[in-house]
């Protein structure tokens, strides 16, 4: 046997792992939209404009590269996550691709669904507290209260009452940093 001949895989071989490994991308893309657009759906967010998006996701990575640490640089990689899957399965913005490598898209997310789905369940929980006939949709981190303020005056719940509910659930509220 010539040491030159080396049997490869036939043709056919290869055709049918590239239908297969696309078929499978295709199927993690459709799960993946199916279940952020149910996701952003639940959180029923103010949609914004493109120009809007395109700022908070340059904020967004501002802070992720001053991060210092592991665990603050992955809960700043969940809010460059967030705003960029935000922008494309609730705004239905197309024009937003994401910034970084693949692997820290599903690293973020990884920390990105507990962090807002317990944000968004303890605002709820708060703006029930404090004025049963509202509504309030917020996913901002808890903890300062300029941003408290800011939240109870566009759900239109008294801010003080608000404020100090807050403040007492947000000690035993678990990862709302």
């Amino acid at each position: 046997m010539c040491i030159c001949h080396v049997e490869s895989k036939s043709a056919t071989e290869r055709s049918v792992k590239a239908p297969a490994r696309l078929i499978w991308e295709i199927q993690i893309n459709y799960q993946r939209s199916m279940v952020l657009s149910f996701w952003h759906r639940l959180l029923d967010m103010e949609k914004f404009d493109e120009a809007w998006h395109r700022s908070d996701i340059a904020d967004e990575m501002e802070e992720l590269n001053e991060a210092e640490g592991f665990f603050n640089r992955w809960s700043e990689l969940s809010d460059v996550v967030y705003t960029v899957t935000r922008a494309q399965f609730w705004s239905k913005i197309s024009g937003i691709r994401w910034p970084l490598r693949k692997r820290d898209y599903w690293w973020g997310m990884l920390y990105m669904f507990p962090k807002y789905t317990l944000r968004w369940c303890f605002f709820n929980f708060c703006g029930k507290l404090t004025d049963r006939s509202k509504k309030v949709h917020a996913v901002r981190n808890p903890k300062k209260i300029h941003k408290l303020h800011l939240i109870a005056e566009e759900a239109g719940v008294p801010k003080k009452k608000f404020e100090k509910i807050c403040r007492r659930w947000v000690r035993v509220w678990p990862l709302l940093k």
